[in-house]
């Protein structure tokens, strides 16, 4: 099979794709005839070396959506013929830049008819995170307002969609390019995020009760202003390895509480990948996908990823 491979770290152009054996299922796990894959900001953590892998060569790619080919023993769920999708991949594990993978059952979930591989594919990783952080963590309730940082990104347009279908309002900062779009995702107010009074204009909008922030780094004091009494803090992306605080006392003031968090570590990703599927299915979380590529193209996109400003997602088609 055809696989994309960096056989050192290093930029995109390191990326390469070769002929390689198909994999074979070990206990628990499935292979998958791929269909599609996603790509995400931290499939090129683990290219550029900044996340270990277990070996060199190796495949990334943490999202996967296509049909079951073969059932590793130990696996009842699924059956040759399947429709399935899932994410985790990539982490300690070959991933899911090939034409075919072995994947761990429990990281996958059936995909309904009416879901295309593609959206799958768009969803799997970026939806299973803002589920872990408004639904887990958050416990976000109807009629809260929810702030997403970055709501063009490719958690924040879903966290969006999820927030809103949750009965939640919603607000949103993003490029003004974006706003249309965003608007039509779900968002009641989007703010230019480059602003010099943003602070002041999410205060005038009613403060966040949850507040999803992409860019931890750059927001932990601005969200602990903005922030309600009693607010949730979910931070899952940032730029930079550092970030602080120039007045800490706010948050006790206002009994805010900060959760970290990686899609990785979620307990169950099959039980939220099939809720996933089943909004996504009813149209009420649609992902954008914003270009596809071909496996040639993987370093593109990967470039892509990182540097061009776009709402959703990019995805490979093998």
């Amino acid at each position: 099979m055809r696989a994309v491979r960096f056989h050192e770290h290093g930029g995109p152009e390191v990326l390469t794709v070769d002929e390689v054996d198909d994999p074979v299922p070990d206990h628990g796990q499935v292979l998958v005839d791929v269909e599609a894959a996603a790509v995400n900001p931290v499939d090129t953590y683990f290219r550029e070396g900044e996340y270990s892998v277990p070996h060199l060569p190796f495949i990334g790619g943490s999202d996967v959506a296509g049909t079951v080919a073969a059932v590793g023993d130990g696996v009842e769920a699924f059956a040759v013929g399947d429709r399935v999708f899932g994410t985790g991949l990539g982490n300690g594990m070959p991933g899911s830049y090939a034409e075919r993978v072995a994947a761990p059952a429990d990281v996958l979930a059936h995909l309904p008819e009416e879901v295309a591989f593609d959206d799958a594919a768009a969803l799997a990783l970026v939806g299973t995170t803002a589920w872990q952080g408004l639904v887990h963590h958050a416990g976000t309730e109807p009629a809260e307002t929810v702030l997403v940082h970055g709501g063009s990104g490719g958690v924040g347009h879903v966290a969006i969609q999820l927030a809103e279908t949750m009965g939640a309002r919603v607000l949103a900062t993003a490029s003004p390019e974006h706003a249309d779009e965003l608007d039509a995702l779900g968002a009641s107010e989007v703010l230019d995020y480059a602003r010099d009074d943003l602070a002041e204009a999410v205060a005038d909008a009613g403060g966040a009760d949850v507040i999803v922030d992409l860019h931890m780094d750059r927001y932990l004091q601005f969200n602990a202003d903005v922030a309600n009494v009693g607010a949730r803090v979910i931070g899952i992306g940032n730029d930079t390895s550092s970030g602080g605080f120039d007045d800490i006392g706010v948050t006790k003031g206002k009994e805010i509480r900060y959760q970290f968090m990686s899609m990785y570590n979620a307990d169950d990703i099959g039980a939220v990948l099939t809720r996933l599927a089943d909004l996504c299915a009813r149209d009420e979380v649609s992902p954008v996908i914003h270009e596809t590529y071909d496996l040639e193209a993987t370093g593109e996109a990967q470039r892509a990823v990182l540097e061009d400003s776009f709402v959703g997602k990019l995805v490979l088609t093998p």
